[in-house]
């Protein structure tokens, strides 16, 4: 009896934090996970029934139903509405050149990181991830002084490149991961049967890590997509991204077409989200 009760013991040291069993615990949790969700949620549901609202003000609940905003953005009227598509289009731009570079670069970093030794290994790898610990400020800040004598402030590729900065971490990380995943012993294999190192990155590597390349494409995506702070230092007058456009409307002028912004980068996230789920499922 004493071997089972030792491991008994050693059991339930193990396991820790138990689920409650009765009928009232679980309902309290279940009430706490409800409450902690909606908490989260809530701001984002009523952006939607704003973004419909008839009169140019913010205010919920909306006192009608008209897509007089969403007109205004798509730039079916005039004024202000035709300024937020070109602003989407160059932030999509922007967006899809610093997934395109940081992609590259990250990938090229992750495979050193994930299967060389090498004296300096773990400095160099936390040197490549400061970016993600840097208050954004700092790094904008400092992105704007390179640019000054640089001339390139207000440009699109000034951007990507500040963009960049923040996004290739991700990617190498996500990378990182995904080559750590997989047997080293089946990039050995096409070695052996007389794949030089550049056939077998190519052949045997990229194609073992491609949903971990996708993964961590669409988050620089996101992460140029979504950036405020860079962009407000280096975009300048010609290079005015969607978020930094948001940003100076709700200074100047609020109206629900504020909402109507915020509702279509919802939806696009949600399409992230869907997105990666396909690449997760892949990768399983």
């Amino acid at each position: 009896m004493s071997a089972p009760a030792g491991r008994a013991s050693g059991n339930s040291r193990r396991v820790g934090l138990r689920l409650p069993r009765s009928s009232a615990g679980r309902a309290g949790l279940l009430l706490l996970a409800s409450l902690v969700a909606f908490y989260l949620i809530f701001p984002m549901l009523i952006t939607v029934p704003i973004s419909f609202n008839p009169i140019q003000r913010v205010q919920f609940p909306p006192s009608g139903f008209s897509l007089r905003w969403y007109e205004e953005f798509f730039a079916v009227g005039q004024g202000m509405g035709t300024r937020w598509i070109p602003a989407a289009m160059l932030s999509l731009q922007v967006a899809f050149a610093t997934a395109v570079l940081s992609t590259v670069i990250g990938s090229l970093a992750a495979v050193p990181l994930a299967r060389a030794r090498f004296r300096g290994k773990n400095a160099i790898q936390t040197f490549l991830l400061l970016p993600l610990v840097v208050p954004i400020i700092v790094l904008a800040v400092g992105i704007f002084l390179l640019y000054v004598p640089l001339k390139l402030l207000g440009s699109p590729l000034g951007i990507v490149f500040g963009h960049s900065v923040i996004a290739i971490p991700y990617v190498m990380i996500i990378v990182a991961a995904t080559l750590k995943g997989f047997d080293e012993q089946i990039e050995w294999a096409a070695a052996s049967l007389g794949a030089g190192r550049v056939r077998t990155f190519w052949e045997v590597t990229i194609p073992l890590a491609r949903p971990g390349i996708l993964a961590g494409a669409l988050f620089a995506f996101l992460t140029s997509f979504d950036e405020l702070l860079i962009a407000l230092f280096v975009s300048g007058t010609r290079a005015v991204t969607l978020p930094r456009l948001l940003w100076d409307f709700i200074r100047t002028e609020a109206s629900p077409v504020i909402a109507v912004v915020s509702t279509l980068l919802m939806l696009g996230t949600i399409l992230f989200i869907a997105l990666l789920a396909i690449i997760q499922r892949e990768r399983r």
